[in-house]
């Protein structure tokens, strides 16, 4: 059975949330002082800690540090003290939730039942870590580039606690779903995801959305309708684009965060919610407030855990990993075969992506529509214009110098719009060299036709002299 730890120097306390989590199907150690509770760490260590905050020998949040193992176990601290600060704090020190005395039993049966049995979660956490070094992936984030390795460990890291998360990134950078996959990693998995954009909704609109509103409680509501809130109760809740919220629904969803209540439009008895809230932006968040779109209370409330999302360019060769991974799932699905020529590849990396991997996504999909069966970079050039700006060619370190000067030769060609004349002189090489360096690439012999060769007004001026005998000279065949 799974074990709990209770700490608080009031007896009457202790002795009601003993029967209470005992009659939950746990076995119970009290404790009422943090030396005692450092005796009974010794003994067991328990899958959830619930400790009051204040306590004869010192605070309860100083047990934190008596954890050898702190994703082993839900620390839970309690007070009748509470205040946003000393919840940040608390939330930010490695506790994995707050409660305000007198404890509200429905939030604390949730806590008591998102608990794994046994060590379920944290097996299969330690797995999906061990498993996405190799593979590069995380649930349905794709990538092996450091910055996804960070954004892997900080996902790993926050998923099994119930702190408020801040994704903060460019469009397109994949914020719901990392969102998506701290739920997938949680106790709430089994419980609903629901995402919400916030600038997506009307104004007028959103609160009922948010909260739910009662039958007849505006014109037009001719039943009870149920929020996000109560339908996500258990689960996770992603509002993307927070700061479109308008400033006087932020000041209600601050209420929420702090109380756990909300009240649907048109009532006034409050409804206990037990939801864990991951919001977003691609905005500075900072900046935010300084212009006013988002309250300063309720973004230290939602800047509990931030996380950067990496921008698709400065992802190296995620690039070529991605779009092949939306080109095999687009051929899978069609019953086809088609293949991205070497310099289309080349010119992924030569784009900036303003629009990340939504707008990788969207490339490879038309140049795939648009594709017989390779799909070369003059399938979408306007994709590629990139002007006033040098083109940066990203390679991994550990490379051979083979695929290096390969990697190298097919970007030159495909920014010197394949001619290779042109591509030659940029390289610093004969057309000769380019050709045989080409024609080993494409897995023929040096001298065979069939490699888009130049056309003849493009020939190469060292071109071999006529055979003997006035026999012409072969010339490279035009395709």
């Amino acid at each position: 059975m799974p074990h709990v730890l209770l700490v608080d120097d009031d007896a009457e306390t202790l002795d009601w949330l003993s029967e209470f989590v005992k009659a939950e199907g746990f076995t119970v150690a009290t404790a009422d002082s943090l030396r005692a509770a450092r005796i009974q760490l010794t003994r067991l260590v328990p899958d959830v800690l619930l400790s009051d905050l204040l306590l004869p020998d010192g605070q309860g949040i100083e047990l934190l540090e008596h954890l050898e193992k702190r994703d082993a176990t839900e620390f839970v601290l309690m007070t009748g003290h509470a205040s946003i600060e000393s919840a940040i704090d608390a939330l930010r020190a490695g506790t994995t939730d707050y409660l305000v005395k007198p404890v509200d039993i429905d939030r604390l049966k949730a806590i008591l039942h998102r608990v794994p049995r046994p060590d379920e979660l944290r097996e299969e956490i330690g797995e999906l870590r061990s498993e996405l070094r190799k593979l590069g992936r995380m649930g349905q984030l794709l990538g092996n580039s450091p910055p996804m390795q960070r954004l892997y460990d900080q996902l790993a890291r926050v998923a099994p606690t119930s702190a408020t998360v801040l994704l903060i990134g460019e469009s397109g950078t994949g914020k719901e779903i990392a969102a998506q996959t701290i739920h997938d990693l949680s106790r709430r998995k089994r419980a609903p995801f629901l995402p919400l954009n916030c600038g997506a909704m009307s104004p007028q609109l959103i609160e009922s959305e948010l909260f739910g509103h009662e039958k007849g409680s505006f014109t037009g509501a001719d039943r009870q309708h149920k929020g996000f809130f109560e339908r996500a109760h258990g689960g996770t809740l992603f509002l993307d684009e927070i700061t479109e919220m308008p400033p006087e629904l932020q000041v209600k969803l601050l209420r929420v965060l702090e109380s756990g209540t909300f009240v649907r439009v048109g009532m006034n008895t409050p409804i206990a919610t037990d939801v864990r809230l991951v919001a977003a932006t691609n905005r500075v968040p900072e900046k935010a407030v300084a212009e006013g779109r988002l309250r300063e209370d309720l973004f230290h409330r939602l800047n509990v855990f931030p996380i950067q999302m990496p921008l698709l360019r400065e992802r190296g060769t995620d690039i070529e990993l991605l779009a092949q991974h939306f080109l095999d799932a687009l051929n899978k699905g069609e019953g086809t075969s088609k293949a991205f020529a070497p310099a289309a590849i080349a010119a992924l990396y030569a784009h900036r992506w303003p629009g990340n991997v939504r707008e990788l996504k969207n490339y490879v999909q038309r140049a795939y529509i648009l594709a017989d069966s390779v799909i070369d970079v003059e399938l979408a050039p306007e994709t590629f214009v990139e002007p006033e700006q040098s083109s940066i060619l990203t390679v991994r370190i550990g490379s051979s110098l083979e695929e290096v000067n390969r990697r190298l030769i097919e970007a030159t060609l495909a920014e010197c719009g394949n001619v290779k004349r042109r591509a030659a002189e940029t390289l610093g090489i004969s057309l000769k060299t380019l050709y045989n360096r080409l024609a080993v690439y494409h897995g023929k012999k040096t001298g065979e036709p069939g490699i888009d060769e130049e056309p003849e007004e493009h020939a190469d001026a060292a071109a071999p002299p006529p055979a003997k005998n006035g026999a012409a000279a072969t010339s490279p065949r035009t395709v």
